[in-house]
């Protein structure tokens, strides 16, 4: 089984892919604002399970995302990609690069992402938050339930009308689908990923917006390098899309360049 995905620039040779990975209630249209950026570079944008035009797929944790998203990389011939993952999908994408199948992978992007939950106590304290939000998804009318989800303190940063606009994007979404997403992929069931991160032999980084205070002092605190994005919230790359691209492509290309320079020594 495999994800819907989109492809964009897939003319483009010599350069690996890019393959997006969106957050929770989102579609692979969710990087759209991105796509003038991103000239020159073969793109794919997957839709996760539950979601856009994979709604009708199930997993039953992040194992099964990881073999999924393997198995979508294969069918496409996608042989050497970064991934760039936003909030759930930079989970994923984290957990793949610890615990999938990482031939191929060059580097990994993640945006409003976290490595892992340390403690027992703060992994039932999250287990009981996302379980009621899946409740919620099942039980709210649709719109109040994602109006709600839009008021967490994490998207402070949104303005009502931005709120507003988000809701109208995500409206279309399953809630039953979604809640089952959320149940699979909790951050109360990830591993914690942190010591496998700072183990791993390629390049990481974290894309925070500048209003995401919580997730800038996450990245900070667990010595991953930070890349910030100015005048964006947790979804920097809705919010400053030109810069959320060049931040990226720039680190993108680092590694590169950094090699053409020590052949060139």
């Amino acid at each position: 089984m495999t994800l819907a995905c989109t492809r964009l620039n897939s003319e483009v040779k010599g350069r690996p892919w890019l393959v997006f990975l969106h957050g929770l209630l989102g579609s692979a249209t969710d990087w759209e604002p991105l796509f003038p950026s991103l000239n020159g570079w073969p793109c794919l944008f997957v839709d996760l399970p539950g979601h856009g035009g994979s709604a009708a797929v199930t997993a039953a944790g992040f194992a099964d995302v990881s073999q999924l998203l393997t198995n979508t990389l294969h069918q496409q011939g996608i042989t050497a990609y970064w991934l760039v993952g936003y909030s759930l999908g930079g989970r994923i994408s984290l957990y793949h690069a610890c615990q999938g199948d990482r031939s191929g992978l060059q580097g990994v992007l993640v945006e409003g992402a976290h490595p892992g939950l340390t403690c027992q106590a703060d992994r039932a304290q999250r287990r009981h938050h996302d379980q009621q939000w899946a409740t919620r998804f099942l039980q709210l009318p649709w719109k109040h339930a994602l109006d709600s989800w839009y008021r967490q303190p994490v998207f402070a940063s949104l303005t009502d009308a931005k709120r507003q606009q988000l809701i109208l994007l995500r409206e279309n979404n399953n809630p039953h689908t979604v809640a089952a997403m959320l149940a699979s992929t909790s951050l109360s069931v990830q591993p914690d990923l942190s010591e496998e991160l700072h183990q791993l032999h390629l390049p990481l980084a974290w894309l925070c917006g500048s209003h995401d205070t919580k997730f800038t002092h996450l990245a900070q605190h667990s010595g991953f390098e930070l890349r910030t994005i100015a005048n964006a919230g947790h979804n920097a790359h809705r919010d400053n899309p030109g810069e959320f691209a060049r931040q990226a492509l720039a680190f993108i290309i680092s590694p590169v360049l950094k090699e053409v320079e020590h052949d060139l020594s």
